[in-house]
């Protein structure tokens, strides 16, 4: 007989019997499904010695290569055989321990902060204990469990001891999230949060869901720092994405206000040597941290079009040329305006400048559009300004080329992003952040003690689309989402002093959507449709309403963010008051609720200054089973990458919804897209992760017409779309083209993540 090796070190007789037994047990109440198929497909090689974690994981491995269109279910097969190890390895036993008996050994070992064994009382840990269910994590699909085990749950990460499951993790973070309440509140508090989660109402990104209940106290996805014209500063940028990228937050990072190549220093003494070193430096600080293990550091890097070395910028992602030439491991947002793009259709020139000669004009870029018109023309014609020229269809087909190319050049439309957001002339938005759907005000540091400047940090969150039923179920929702992200702003620790005092000045927040494409499909809409953004309507209505509501009701208890005076809040504007009217010619401005009411209520204090944007959820959309932010899918199973090995994701309810969902390569062009996401641009302060996708089969010889790229720019521009993100190329195999592999977001890219960002 074959002798194996139990998870305890103890050798026993391999028993079949056993291995039956769970596999059994893995398939019980789980329709269309087989254990003779899961024991077929395994296919295990016994051999003397062998260890049961190998078993069970070969068994794991089995029922998810089982996984298809017809046999959607063995995702759930999969995910209790993780279930069943998980378990095992955290507890010793299927059986889990009580969330006090785990907290203690987690806080004892150094892994859980102590703040929750000092806040909680007896009375407390009972409390929670009654509201848990571990049953619930039979509701995790096999693509959610694999995030679980490698990503989210707390373990020592050199002996792959774990210390809780996904129940334990959902209520540690609902009431880590509600230290900051008293009394009775923090009991309601804890019920409400874990049970949202644990149902899959809302989604969070990496930093919150792997952080929150460790000593680790940074839960910001989204990092946005302005780096100035001086060395100092730049240096102190440097130094802000080494402490900011190795505490899980994605960054954003504005380098346009650094001088061109050639430039004068100290009156001449020297000459610059360009933007493209600095480039290279931030970099070298941003690649320098791996973010504990759970992803890559990213970055996103921010300048305008008519910067003056932008010929030499836009082809840095780009595979053509030399390493020296290049600096491709970041991606690149380059800024526009409606001018800039007028004269594209006027057949006109662009004009690139230096920044620091023309420091008005960059100013009045973000802040006065006329001002900016004024002064660029002003400055064409002075001949004393250092500047160069090349036509508008030159400038903006290189933007297009290396969009398309890469896939990673992004847009910022900045009249839209100002005009349309809600912190008003007096605190511009200048940049953008790692995924493109963050707009806050910053300014650049002069040293990394700085306290005059500003570091913009987003906390995010997700409303799970797929568990609305109708837009009256947001009003609950907003009101646990918001204050428990609103505490997260209280209770995390600052690692830079500008981070700290412009969390004060504006409590930003930013909350979206996911599973947008399972919604649509169950209520019989496409993307494509024309009816769809009309459909949408009243739900992202509704959205907006409830979530700025629950801030406005969250100041009235607790206070207005520092700033609040300064901001469109204050002057009883709301973010329908700002959006491009050319979106009334998809969609009746057809309002449903009292927003006179609101307004009124706004206008007294809002806790948050900024409230909603829609980040890419790729990552934590795979925990609930949903479809990723509000991208349609590739197709009815994915395969999702990671640096832990490939699993699929099926389509929520594939069976019945089969025929009804929208594929992203079935869509002949994206402009029905581009018209949902109007549709929700028009109720949201912040920006979406908007991006562009095209299938080259339904175009003449396979080739995607250049006009047809930049008449889909101007389109998105002209519908009030304040970001584009990535543009997607199929391949004619099935996948995506990239130059190189896609960030894990939030997003957390954490909510990666930009989920970042990154969900």
């Amino acid at each position: 007989m074959t002798t194996i090796i139990k998870r305890n070190g103890k050798k026993e007789q391999l028993d079949l019997n056993k291995i039956h037994t769970v596999v059994g047990w893995s398939c019980e109440g789980i329709t269309g499904v087989s254990i003779s198929q899961v024991e077929l497909k395994s296919q295990i090689q016994f051999y003397e010695g062998m260890n049961s974690e190998e078993i069970h994981e070969t068994l794991i491995n089995s029922a998810a290569e089982l996984i298809s269109e017809e046999t959607p279910n063995y995702q759930y097969v999969a995910s209790k055989l993780i279930n069943f190890d998980l378990r095992k390895r955290a507890y010793g036993t299927y059986d889990p321990w009580t969330v006090k008996q785990i907290v203690e050994r987690g806080v004892e070992r150094g892994f859980y902060n102590p703040d929750l064994m000092s806040e909680y009382t007896n009375e407390d840990w009972a409390f929670m204990e009654g509201v848990i269910n571990h049953d619930r994590d039979y509701d995790i699909s096999y693509a959610g469990m694999v995030q679980f085990r490698t990503k989210y749950l707390v373990k020592n990460k050199t002996t792959m001891e774990y210390f809780e499951t996904p129940q334990i993790a959902y209520m540690l973070i609902a009431a880590s999230g509600s230290i900051m309440e008293e009394g009775k509140l923090r009991r309601r508090n804890i019920k409400q949060i874990y049970n949202h989660l644990s149902k899959f109402d809302f989604t969070l990104p990496t930093p919150i869901m792997a952080g929150l209940r460790t000593k680790v106290k940074q839960f910001s996805s989204c990092t946005l720092i302005d780096a100035g014209d001086s060395l100092d500063s730049i240096n102190a940028a440097a130094s802000a994405i080494v402490k900011y990228a190795s505490n899980k937050a994605g960054i954003g990072l504005n380098i346009g206000r650094i001088r061109a190549v050639g430039s004068p220093i100290r009156n001449g003494e020297a000459t610059h040597t360009g933007i493209v070193p600095f480039i290279k430096y931030f970099n070298a600080a941003l690649k320098s941290c791996n973010q504990g293990g759970l992803r890559a550091s990213s970055g996103t890097f921010y300048y305008p079009m008519w910067h003056y070395e932008f010929e030499d910028m836009i082809v840095l992602k780009n595979n053509k040329g030399t390493e020296e030439t290049r600096v491709r491991s970041v991606d690149y947002g380059v800024q526009l305006n409606r001018f800039l793009i007028q004269r594209l259709i006027d057949d006109g020139e662009i004009t690139l400048f230096s920044p620091h000669d023309v420091p008005d004009l960059y100013e009045a870029f973000f802040i006065d559009q006329q001002e900016f018109a004024r002064l660029y023309v002003q400055y064409e014609n002075d001949s004393s300004i250092r500047k160069k020229t090349m036509s508008a269809i030159d400038a903006f087909s290189i933007l297009a080329q290396e969009r398309v190319e890469t896939g990673r050049i992004y847009i910022q439309f900045v009249d839209n992003t100002n005009e349309q957001g809600m912190l008003g002339v007096e605190n511009p938005v200048y940049m953008s952040n790692l995924c493109a759907e963050v707009v806050q005000s910053t300014k650049p540091l002069e040293g990394i003690d700085d306290i005059n400047g500003l570091i913009s940090l987003c906390t995010l969150a997700a409303y799970n689309m797929g568990n609305i039923k109708s837009p009256g179920d947001f009003e609950k929702l907003a009101t646990v989402v918001v204050g428990f992200l609103d505490n997260i702003l209280s209770y995390q620790t600052y690692l830079l002093p500008a981070a700290e005092s412009s969390t004060l000045q504006y409590r930003n927040i930013g909350i979206g959507i996911s599973n947008l494409a399972y919604f649509l499909a169950k209520n019989n809409q496409k993307y494509t449709d024309e009816s769809s953004p009309e459909f949408l309507h009243p739900y992202m209505e509704a959205m907006s309403y409830y979530t700025i509501q629950a801030s406005a009701k969250l100041a009235e208890q607790k206070g207005s963010f520092e700033g609040f005076a300064s901001t469109k809040w204050a002057q009883g504007k709301l973010p329908i008051d700002t959006y491009r009217p050319a979106v009334d010619t998809i969609v009746a401005n057809d309002l449903q609720l009292d927003w006179e009411a609101l307004r009124e209520l706004t206008s007294k204090g809002m806790r948050n200054a900024t409230i909603l944007s829609l980040m890419p959820v790729e990552t934590s959309s795979q925990l609930v089973n949903a479809t990723n932010g509000v991208e349609p899918p590739r197709g009815l199973i994915s395969v999702k990458n990671s640096k832990d090995g490939s699993m699929k994701q099926v389509v929520p309810e594939i069976h019945r919804l089969k025929n009804k969902y929208d594929l992203l390569w079935d869509q002949t062009s994206p402009r029905g897209y581009l018209n949902i996401m109007a549709t929700i641009q028009k109720f949201i302060d912040q920006s979406i992760s908007t991006n562009t996708s095209y299938n080259p089969e339904f175009y003449p010889d396979n080739e995607i017409p250049l006009m047809d790229i930049l008449g889909d720019m101007v389109y998105a521009c002209r519908m009030g779309i304040k970001t584009l993100y990535y543009n997607n190329t199929f391949d004619m195999s099935g996948e995506v083209k990239f130059d190189d592999p896609l960030p894990s977001s939030q997003d957390d890219q954490d909510l990666e993540e930009c989920e970042s960002c990154v969900l």
